[in-house]
């Protein structure tokens, strides 16, 4: 089958930043909805027209990936508003209850990067923004997408979109 939009890919790759540092590497193959929102639009752009089998070497600028990194997206709160239990790497999806930082994107992903007595800091940058990438990718399989992926905009069973990803020190799987 030739990939168009919307089918579902079956991918292996390996992620590396721009020196070859490993971010991560999908050894077994996991299926994306190519037209919704599982994959980078320059990697949509590669896989379009191909078939099973197709490997590429791509290289991502940051606004092609995750971004620019913004500093802006980094602020602190007071600790008080977080659980007893708030540590390094959690993560919130949208900024938490009692926050005070005004015009905060509500949609954003925030990382805790750093736990104080007093406060805390928070980083709503993607955790690859602001980095080139290189991709090495393998389609493995391709497939008609079902109508409710299409409808979702992911593969329903994808635990993982390569929108997403984990914070420093941590591979993606």
């Amino acid at each position: 089958m030739i990939i168009s939009s919307p089918c579902v890919v079956s991918l292996v790759w390996r992620l590396e930043d721009a020196q070859g540092q490993l971010i991560d590497e999908l050894t077994d193959p996991m299926e994306f909805l190519l037209g919704g929102e599982d994959l980078l639009p320059k990697v949509e752009e590669t896989l379009l027209g191909q078939t099973e089998g197709f490997e590429a070497n791509l290289y991502l600028e940051p606004e092609q990936a995750f971004g620019d990194y913004d500093a802006e997206l980094v602020f602190f709160e007071t600790r008080d508003i977080f659980p007893a239990e708030v540590s390094e790497g959690m993560q919130f999806e949208g900024p938490p209850e009692g926050s005070t930082t005004p015009d905060l994107p509500q949609d954003a992903i925030y990382t805790v990067t750093e736990v104080y007595e007093t406060h805390v800091v928070l980083d709503g940058n993607h955790p690859l923004a602001g980095l080139a990438l290189r991709l090495a990718l393998k389609v493995c399989d391709v497939r008609p997408a079902t109508e409710e992926e299409v409808e979702q905009g992911s593969v329903s069973d994808s635990p993982f979109s390569l929108m997403q990803a984990a914070p420093p020190d941590e591979t993606l799987h």
